[in-house]
Parts: C-alpha cells; structure tokens; sequence
C-alpha cells in the first residue's frame, strides 16, 4: 500500500483541526493551498496569515487569526494523523480527496469556498456510480406524521426504482423513511450524509438502518470518526446534501425547520427546490407551504412530478388524478346535441333542434356520431339515452 500523499495528509489533518465552516480555515486553504495552509497553521503568525490571505489587518481580523492559530495548535500538539488513519482503515473507514477518481468534484464546485477538505465514507458502495445517476435528496422533520413518512417512502421508492439516487441525512422522520422506500425498491440506490464521525453511528435508533445502507451503499461525512454530531455540524451538513443532490424536496417540515436550510442552500446553488404541500391544519406541513409561498419552490404531489425535476426527466403531464372524461373529446356540437338529451326521457329530432338552434343535418350528423360511440340510441322515432341492462 503506497504513503499517502501529502495532499491527502493534509486535507485529513485540516478535517481534524479545523470545524467545516471555520472561515479562517477556509480562507487561508483556498489561498494558499491545504499543504502551505497547514504549515503556516502550525508555525506561522497571525499577521502572516492575514497577509497571505489579503486580509486588511484591522484588529478584529487580526483577533480572529490569532484565535484562530490557537484553536488549530491545540488539537494539532495532541493529534497523531496516521494513527487515525489507521485507526480508520480498521473500521473500513475510507477517506476521500479530489485526488480521488470518484471525488465527486462538478457537484462540489457550487461550494466555491465552502467546499469540503474531504470527505469520510462507510460502505462499499461506488460513490461515483452513485452520484452519476439523477440525484433527489428527500428531507424534512424529525417530528414527521404518518401522512409524511407515507410521502417520503413512495417518493423514494419510485424515484429509486426509476434509476434515480435517493439523498437523505439518516435522521429520524421523513430522512429514515426517505431511506428506507430506496432500500425497498429493487436495485434502489441511497446514501446518509452524516453530521458526525462515521465510527459513531447517530441517530443510534437508527443504526440499523444506516447499517443497511453502508452494506448496501455508502454513508458520506466530511466529520472524521470520533466527531460528535452538533448543532453547527448539522447546519454544515446540509450544505453537502444540497450541492450532492440535483433537487431538494421538502416532504413535511415545521415553521422553522432545520429542513429548511438545506432547501435554502439548494437554492442558493440554483438547485431545484420542491415541496409537498400538506393540510392547513398541519404545523408538520407550515414550513413547506412557507418555501411554496416565499421561493421559487415548485409544488409536488407525485414521483412523476419529482422526475421531471431531474436531470433527463420526462414531462409530468396531467398526473395520476387527472382522469380523462370520454365526453372531453366529443366535438362541441356533438356535445351540445347530447346535452339536449333528457337522462331519463327523451326527444324526437324536431325537439333537439329547436333545443340547441343548430340546423337539422348538423343536429342528424351529431346523432349518428353519438350513436355509434353509443352515447345515444333511436327508440319509436325518438332519441334517448341508453338504457341500463337489467340483471335477471
């Protein structure tokens, strides 16, 4: 097994030092590169970092970096990286860097600045085949209601068994259900992004599920193992789940769900955004009709209509409900003669044309039609409607 390089050194030691939103970090490895960033971490000043990441060094910046330098070297003086990946490897742990062929780097790039040093998975699935199918990532509330869990296993159910990837957070709610309708399609591929270390499975009520997943799939942090899942994290996590994902739907989400910010960073990467609208009545529902009000969020209420969020996805049409009324395709005049027709009695053809005003062979012509579609019938000189057989 070859040395890691020292890019992917590097890049494990920043996951391991440095919070996925630390600006400091983020800025100082976009200027200068994971390797030199990490150099200037450990032996650098704070008045140097400003300068090699243009920083004007105004008192607060220079705060900023000074504590910065300190929160680094704290958990650099005690932190053995190969150790962890050792560690890591024993646990069948991989990590992966955009040196990596399956770095899933064209979905990433919208992150511009916020992108992930790198990124932990769990599974032996293939990230990249994964990632190259049409991607639907399913989220809402923790606090879900049958009528949503309901939504969000159909919608993953049919979406997977369409070849399309379904993306989740492995949470409690619409996240598990989302989950678990993909793993019950046939061939239906899913993946969890994980806000904490992929050695400590959360939530641990749903470890099963999530174990099922990396035996199947895979399991996605950018959190190394040891991490504990935060608020902060959850917030950074989303961000992922946004740019891995085509389109966001929002199944069940409350006022001020968490659901919410992941919609809300799709569409700050011009991702597509939709939500299932639910009862009035329903708190569980007001923060998908909140993004239906407020955003360009695109209403859904079938797999078909997610489908043709996606990438390749046909048009949705009509929809399941849209049921075709027969008579919708009669010509007007054909219809308007039919109309004239009594349901339960009947006219003779002097009568339909006095009924409509349409002249006599206009009015004939349109009976003969009606009565080869079998919308009509002759009975003693008279038209009618037909008859219901009756049963012995």
């Amino acid at each position: 097994m070859s040395a890691p390089s020292p890019d992917l050194l590097a890049r494990v030691t920043w996951s391991l030092i440095a919070e996925p939103l630390d600006e400091v970090a983020l800025a100082l490895r976009r200027h200068c590169g994971p390797v030199d960033a990490l150099a200037l971490a450990r032996t650098g000043t704070a008045r140097e970092l400003l300068r090699r990441t243009g920083t004007e060094p105004r008192p607060g910046a220079e705060r900023a970096a000074t504590e910065a330098l300190s929160r680094w070297r704290h958990r650099l003086s005690s932190l053995d990286v190969g150790a962890v990946l050792a560690d890591s490897g024993r646990r069948r742990l991989r990590v992966l860097t955009p040196e990596a062929p399956d770095w899933p780097g064209q979905r990433l790039a919208d992150l511009a600045h916020e992108q992930p040093s790198c990124l932990w998975l769990r599974g032996d699935g293939d990230l990249g085949e994964l990632l190259g199918r049409p991607v639907a990532a399913i989220v809402g509330s923790r606090a879900s209601t049958r009528y949503g869990e309901d939504v969000a296993t159909s919608f993953a159910a049919g979406l997977a068994a369409r070849g399309a990837a379904v993306l989740s957070g492995g949470a409690y709610g619409i996240d598990a259900a989302a989950h678990r309708g993909a793993l019950h399609a046939t061939g239906g591929a899913t993946a969890a992004v994980l806000a904490g270390g992929l050695d400590r499975l959360y939530p641990r009520g749903n470890s099963d599920l999530l174990e099922r997943i990396a035996a199947r799939h895979v399991l996605i942090s950018e959190a190394p193992p040891g991490t504990a899942p935060t608020r902060w994290r959850f917030l950074a996590r989303n961000r992922l789940i946004a740019a891995l994902a085509d389109a966001t739907v929002v199944v069940e989400a409350s006022w001020r769900s968490g659901a919410l910010s992941t919609a809300r960073r799709a569409d700050s990467l011009r991702r597509v955004v939709a939500a299932v609208p639910g009862p009035v009545t329903s708190a569980a529902s007001a923060g998908c009709h909140r993004l239906l009000r407020e955003s360009d969020a695109v209403l859904v209420t079938e797999v078909q209509d997610v489908l043709e969020l996606l990438p390749g996805g046909d048009p949705a049409g009509e929809g399941g409900f849209a049921v075709q009324d027969p008579l919708d395709l009669l010509e007007p005049a054909d219809r308007r003669v039919l109309d004239a027709v009594p349901p339960r009695s009947s006219l003779d053809v002097a009568g339909i044309v006095r009924e409509v005003a349409l002249p006599e062979p206009q009015v004939a012509g349109a009976i003969a039609r009606l009565e080869l579609l079998g919308h009509v019938e002759h009975a003693g000189g008279r038209i009618r409607r037909p008859r219901p057989e009756r049963r012995g």
